[in-house]
């Protein structure tokens, strides 16, 4: 009896403590930091459509900023510089001065808006570049532009035929590039150039397409003629030259230009930079470049290390920051350790 009475109260005692047990674990379970995460709220499926509308609206906020920022820059583009073909056949330059003496001797007052002779040339790209370190990326992508453009003309040489007279809007008068098999390679030079550029982060083209032209004169260049009653150029005074044979330039040169800086002595324009074409002799004067480039980097890091120092001297040389005082009391301390040796 005593025996199976201990037994009895063993398992009594045994099944007590472990109810005890189970009881206390739960207890230490509740009290862990994770015991009162609801599971269901925590594995539970997010509500996918939300996020997406919320992320649709992010993106839209997004665009919209970017073509805000896209359209100041488009409102505060102004070119100032551009790659010029220039005019050097005397026999073109001839007869666009005849033209242009024709047109002065049937209203004076047009010799203020005539193009100078040194002048002459045809745009193929205009950009705008507003400080020397975007003037020097423009002269290394002019310098990359080279090896595309012998690409696209394969060794042969680019021709241009000049004949006829037009206007843009009888504000701006022009020669007439001839058509031809010459047009194709121009027009995918002028592109390649405008993509070269632009892949540079530089704003380059215009919006309306690349038509090449030889300008003689502008209206634009004496504002006062409107005054004077001269709205536009009247087509009876190139009539005679409406059909007449210019000449052919062969195209060995592209210039980066700049339209404001101060022009050369022979009336053409400020010039940053040149790239020869179709010269078997043109790597001389593209080692020039590369060296003349060289020199303005170099001249850019100088002059901004200089001005880093400027600025770095002048704060610390401001009252209250301390650093003069610091630089007394390590001097002073300097000259006692010496006199401590002496």
């Amino acid at each position: 009896m005593e025996s199976s009475e201990c037994e009895n109260v063993s398992k009594e005692k045994g099944a007590f403590e472990e109810e005890e047990f189970e009881a206390s674990g739960m207890d230490s379970l509740i009290d862990m930091p994770f015991a009162t995460v609801d599971i269901q709220d925590e594995c539970a499926i997010t509500d996918v459509p939300h996020i997406n509308l919320e992320r649709s609206k992010e993106n839209e906020r997004i665009s919209k900023n970017q073509i805000k920022k896209k359209k100041k820059k488009q409102k505060d583009y102004q070119p100032n510089y551009f790659l010029s073909i220039p005019i050097t056949n005397k026999e073109i330059t001839r007869g666009i001065k005849i033209l242009q003496n024709a047109i002065i001797q049937q209203d004076k007052q047009l010799a203020k808006a005539m193009i100078s002779d040194g002048s002459f040339h045809i745009t193929l790209l205009v950009m705008q570049l507003l400080n020397e370190e975007e003037v020097n990326i423009g002269i290394g992508a002019l310098l990359e532009l080279k090896p595309f453009i012998e690409e696209i003309l394969q060794g042969e040489q680019l021709i241009l035929p000049f004949q006829g007279i037009d206007t843009f809007g009888n504000q701006v008068g022009f020669v007439k590039l001839a058509e031809g098999d010459h047009i194709n390679p121009l027009l995918e030079i002028a592109e390649t150039a405008k993509r070269t550029f632009q892949e540079k982060g530089i704003l380059a083209g215009e919006n309306r397409g690349f038509k090449p032209h030889l300008t003689f004169m502008k209206l634009s260049k004496a504002p006062w003629l409107r005054k004077k009653g001269v709205k536009k150029i009247d087509p009876e005074f190139y009539e005679k030259f409406i059909s007449h044979r210019f000449g052919e330039e062969m195209v060995h040169r592209i210039d980066l230009c700049s339209m404001l800086k101060k022009k050369q002595s022979n009336g053409y324009y400020h010039c940053e930079s040149s790239i020869v074409i179709g010269d078997k002799n043109g790597g001389e004067p593209d080692d020039a470049e590369l060296v003349r480039l060289s020199k303005r980097l170099v001249e850019n890091a100088v002059l901004k290390a200089v001005q880093q120092y400027l600025e770095e001297t002048q704060n610390k040389s401001k009252p209250g920051d301390g650093s003069s005082v610091k630089t007394q009391e390590a001097d002073r301390n300097g000259t006692d350790s010496d006199n401590n040796r002496k």
